[in-house]
């Protein structure tokens, strides 16, 4: 008997609160995602409950929104998606793509 796992990921506030791309090395350099990052708190407080922010002002949860809309993330850092518990919620090591979400796109 085959167990099929979902792998879809849900674009929530608390799915992208647990996101790890904040720490990633893959946008450590990046100005564009650190300026999302020092607004995103904000972004998120000022939104009624259930609410998440607009995709393009997140700069994370890749697995679910596919890839970054900013252009100077350095996709030869090490990723590291399999330290997320996001990751491992929606088992994305059965995904395609498995980890690079905001390079190659959402996980599928």
């Amino acid at each position: 008997m085959s167990i099929s796992v979902e792998t879809k990921v849900p674009y929530t506030v608390s799915n992208i609160e647990r996101c790890m791309c904040s720490q990633c090395p893959v946008q450590a350099d990046s100005v564009c995602a650190q300026e999302k990052f020092s607004t995103l708190k904000n972004e998120i407080k000022s939104l009624g409950e259930g609410e998440a922010p607009e995709v393009q002002k997140v700069p994370g949860i890749y697995c679910s929104t596919g890839a970054a809309t900013c252009v100077d993330l350095n996709p030869n850092r090490q990723c590291i998606c399999k330290t997320c518990a996001v990751w491992e919620e929606y088992c994305l090591e059965n995904a395609k793509p498995m980890m690079y979400f905001c390079n190659i796109g959402r996980a599928d």
